[in-house]
């Protein structure tokens, strides 16, 4: 009978018809862990923090016949190393769309409002001993009629855009080419130069995939390139961004303020962030919503159902 390794317990209840399943368990798997899991696999079901390269392949055997990684995002995936070997790899494309975008705006209003100050200020006891400092006090930034850049114009960053659409937020995009369906009603965006969208942009949004060409895409000089005002939302991937650099301009106050849900060096975050007011963090939990992830589970055993069927799977990356 075929084994699928599934390498970290997952929402619902995971079921692939005429397989076995060798099931993770709620922790991520240290290296040499991970490796002994899939050793001898038919398909192996990845999370994003597993890399899959020669070493992941050659210990998972001549009989793995496909990747199915439980994200969107495949950086953390050999794609070249998969294609050599004809593994097919899939990922779950939609699936990640509205609780990230959710996630997004929930990030990009924490900071605007500056929650973060805000309820270590109501935890610490300084409500009570102080008040609210009102009518002055506890000034947020304003949204409506405010500029929203979107960094990678795909799914995600388009529902992040129509829900922007409701706060009466003006929409940009900045992506490799030019997406027609941005500029019609209802977004009605601009397709703007990334420098020139930096430099405009009242928050910046970042949806794009990490690839070699998009690590540290908003370095040092494009972060100087923010308004003093600008937020920076990341719910893609932490490299995306040099957080060191994008650390020292929030402390220096060089811009507002930023929330963060992936990291640079994940699960390490810049201790410069930990400390700062006017930063939201959150532990990477873009697409965590029951309904989504129960969703991901059932895409990536119906994936992995086609793979060992021999039938063309419904998510295939390569």
């Amino acid at each position: 009978m075929p084994l699928v390794a599934i390498t970290r317990a997952v929402p619902g209840t995971p079921s692939v018809p005429g397989a076995t399943l060798r099931l993770g368990g709620p922790d991520q798997l240290a290296r040499p862990a991970l490796l002994e899991h899939v050793r001898g696999c038919d398909v192996a079901i990845t999370m994003f923090h597993d890399r899959v390269d020669d070493e992941f392949l050659d210990a998972a055997g001549p009989r793995l016949k496909g990747v199915c990684n439980f994200a969107v995002g495949v950086d953390n995936i050999d794609l070249a190393a998969c294609a050599r070997r004809g593994v097919p790899v899939t990922n779950t494309p939609d699936a990640v769309t509205e609780g990230t975008a959710n996630l997004a705006v929930l990030l990009m209003l924490a900071a605007a409002r500056r929650l973060s100050a805000a309820d270590r200020f109501v935890r610490a006891g300084r409500f009570e001993r102080e008040g609210n400092g009102f009518p002055a006090g506890w000034l947020g930034m304003h949204l409506t009629g405010q500029t929203l850049l979107i960094v990678g114009p795909g799914r995600i960053g388009r529902a992040v855009a129509l829900r922007a659409l409701a706060f009466g937020m003006r929409i940009a995009y900045a992506g490799r080419s030019r997406k027609l369906e941005w500029e019609l009603a209802p977004l009605a965006a601009a397709r703007v130069s990334l420098d020139e969208g930096l430099s405009t942009a009242d928050v910046v949004s970042v949806h794009c995939p990490l690839t070699p060409e998009t690590r540290h895409l908003l370095d040092a000089r494009r972060i100087a390139l923010l308004k003093p005002t600008a937020i920076v939302v990341n719910t893609a991937r932490g490299p995306i961004i040099d957080e060191a650099a994008l650390a020292a301009a929030l402390k220096a106050g060089r811009i507002w303020g930023a929330g963060l849900d992936v990291f640079e060096f994940e699960p390490r975050v810049h201790p410069d962030l930990l400390t700062l007011d006017n930063v939201a963090l959150a532990p990477h939990i873009g697409s965590a919503e029951g309904k989504y992830r129960e969703l991901m589970t059932r895409m990536v055993c119906d994936n992995a159902a086609a793979i060992l069927a021999g039938r063309r799977p419904p998510d295939l990356v390569v």
